[in-house]
């Protein structure tokens, strides 16, 4: 009677294997089921991507603001009779430290 049983077992440890660890198991198909969660994730940034170039393609197409406000930032073209006027916000590094003079201003002349 021990002997069927020890060879049942041995049996039945042998037919699982190949549902765990064989080609078509259960850890291979987790494994393939977070790939291909993975390439959806990685598609769907893709068609936003996508989709705001496109926008943006269209408006280039379409409409003279898109054009203009890439002349402006990136160029630093401005329009005639256009005062341009740039505003630099002071940083940490170059802000004068508590207690000291400014430094001097350079003269205009008028």
């Amino acid at each position: 009677m021990r002997l069927i049983l020890i060879s049942l077992t041995a049996l039945l440890l042998l037919i699982q294997y190949p549902l765990w660890l064989g080609k078509g198991g259960w850890l291979r198909v987790w494994d393939l089921d977070q790939q291909v969660a993975a390439a959806q994730q990685k598609n769907e940034e893709l068609k936003a991507r996508n989709a705001k170039l496109n926008s943006e393609v269209q408006d280039l197409r379409e409409g003279t603001g898109a054009v203009e406000e890439r002349a402006r930032y990136e160029l630093g073209m401005i329009k005639e009779n256009e005062i341009f006027v740039q505003v630099l916000e002071p940083n940490a590094s170059s802000a004068p430290k508590a207690g000291a003079s400014p430094a001097p201003k350079p003269a205009t002349s008028p």
